[in-house]
């Protein structure tokens, strides 16, 4: 589904509601899911039933309904709100004429528009074949191929079980190669351990504003838009806390309600950025209905990623768009910021700086100049930010490690 020109395809959403969740709110999301995908909704149905029809996932009565709308609303493509086999398709499609689709094809095809780096194209290929292979089935006899010549017996390997074994050989040469990128990756974590780096992983649902955040605090230049999976590689860029601590910033991939499995276990190396950090800002969009539903989806994954244990900083963004932000309740560990205007800004990383383990403290000290190896400790495990020779000793302003803070404290000095 890609845009060509001005001309946008017009889609048909359908969802049938059996109750399992809010299927208004899951078609209103989908419409979103659309629109990044390059498409226009002319029409939704939505149909309630105890559970889906086996062969046509919506009920035969209402699919001759959407046959009729699709030829009056000149439709291109039918797009339903759940996960659709094979033999749903075929039938959908015998009946309405249209091209018919999932939720889960619609997200993978957006996840490939938007794939920009080499392993980002590798995770998406490989949630793709995943999802095609079990889909393979049911083709009927007209993928046979038919032994020709000596020595044939019977009618040979069949054009399915040919596909399969392709598209298997495809996943494990893919996943192969996904692993190196992976063992590399960690490579870089493990080096930035050594260093005492300290790291902050910037999570939350899609569109809450991440890459806008990451974008105010550090001029990253990532893509910022107003779609859903905007961003889908993770980016790093170091920042100074106000405590004068360096801290790595890393974007991941925004989460979704109901992301396909696929999705997830490809995307887990880009999340694991998470469970390897020493703090987690977790983004919530303040001006969304369902930031309470979205905020449990994203903290549900990350427990699911094993972040247990791992300092959350949750973050109320976009309170520019809500008016009555003075009125959302912010508890321990919760600020509220716009990264569009940067209202709140100071606010939050002071919050982060509080979340970090104390490994190192902004210090102004005296120190007599018969401890110059204390002042040369600093130097080698610290930072020294100014330093000033006075007839008592050296006057530093300093970034002072934890090992060395119980000697430093005796020479704290204050105007």
């Amino acid at each position: 589904m890609t845009e060509n020109g001005v001309t946008r395809p017009r889609v048909l959403l359908a969802a049938v509601d059996t109750g399992e969740y809010d299927a208004e709110r899951s078609l209103d999301e989908l419409e979103e899911l659309a629109d990044t995908a390059g498409a226009d909704t002319a029409v939704r149905v939505i149909q309630r039933r105890p559970a889906y029809e086996p062969a046509t996932c919506i009920g035969t009565g209402r699919l001759a309904e959407m046959a009729e709308l699709c030829e009056r609303e000149d439709i291109d493509q039918i797009i339903f709100d759940c996960e659709l086999t094979a033999t749903q398709i075929r039938n959908i499609e015998a009946v309405c004429n249209v091209h018919t689709i999932d939720r889960t094809m619609l997200i993978l095809d957006i996840f490939a528009q938007r794939a920009t780096t080499h392993e980002g194209r590798l995770q998406v290929e490989i949630a793709q074949y995943k999802y095609r292979l079990p889909r393979l089935a049911g083709m009927g006899v007209k993928l046979s191929r038919l032994g020709g010549g000596i020595g044939t017996r019977g009618p040979g390997e069949t054009k399915l079980e040919t596909d399969k074994r392709h598209i298997r050989a495809r996943i494990a040469s893919l996943s192969q190669e996904l692993k190196e990128i992976e063992k590399r990756r960690g490579l870089h974590r493990e080096r930035r351990m050594k260093d005492g780096t300290l790291v902050c992983a910037i999570v939350g649902y899609t569109n809450v504003g991440k890459s806008t955040l990451l974008n105010t605090l550090t001029d990253a230049g990532i893509l910022a838009e107003n779609k859903l999976f905007a961003t889908l590689e993770t980016t790093s860029r170091s920042i100074e806390l106000p405590d004068g601590r360096s801290v790595m910033l890393v974007d991941t991939v925004g989460l979704i309600s109901r992301l396909p499995h696929h999705l997830v276990e490809a995307f887990k190396s880009t999340l694991e950025e998470a469970a390897d950090s020493d703090v987690i800002l977790h983004i919530v969009d303040a001006s969304s209905d369902e930031c309470e539903k979205q905020a449990r989806v994203t903290l549900e994954l990350l427990k699911e990623l094993g972040c247990e244990g791992i300092p959350v900083v949750t973050v109320l963004n976009k309170c520019d768009l809500v008016p009555y932000i003075d009125d959302l309740a912010a508890g321990d560990g919760t600020v509220k910021i716009s990264a569009k205007t940067g209202e709140g800004i100071p606010a939050m990383l002071e919050a982060v700086s509080r979340a970090l383990p104390q490994s190192a403290k902004k210090m102004k000290l005296l120190i007599p100049y018969y401890e110059g190896s204390l002042l040369n400790s600093i130097r080698q495990d610290g930072m020294v930010f100014s330093e000033e020779y006075t007839p008592e000793g050296t006057l530093v302003d300093a970034l002072v490690d934890v090992k060395l803070f119980a000697k430093a404290e005796q020479y704290k000095y204050s105007d």
